[in-house]
């Protein structure tokens, strides 16, 4: 992807990178809310309880008090951002949050909006 990413944006890439690579986990995630606070999570992978990194992150957003969004960051194997991913960012940020899909090494895969 030949697309120039804001430097707020490569942010929230590499600490998805290092969230997945610490936990060795399928997934981190990072959002960035309406503050320019970060939020980061890995995949949730109990025997009760299986949640994306993504949806993990847009949860933590949501319970630390986070009114929006302005970005989300998955770096996974996937192909895609999962639709049920791209609609947790949308519950919180609208269609138009911006959400990066970034291979292991960084790489930015995708950018599509939450809509």
């Amino acid at each position: 992807m030949t697309e120039t990413l804001d430097p707020e944006d490569r942010k929230l890439i590499t600490l998805a990178r290092a969230t997945r690579a610490r936990n060795a986990v399928a997934e981190g995630a990072a959002v960035r809310d309406e503050t320019g606070r970060t939020y980061v999570a890995g995949t949730v992978a109990l025997d009760s309880l299986r949640l994306s990194a993504l949806r993990t992150a847009v949860a933590m957003a949501v319970a630390s008090g986070a009114r929006s969004l302005e970005a989300a960051v998955v770096v996974s194997e996937a192909a895609a951002a999962s639709d049920e991913d791209r609609a947790a960012v949308r519950d919180l940020g609208g269609a138009d949050t911006r959400v990066l899909l970034a291979g292991p090494d960084g790489t930015v895969r995708a950018v599509t909006a939450a809509g």
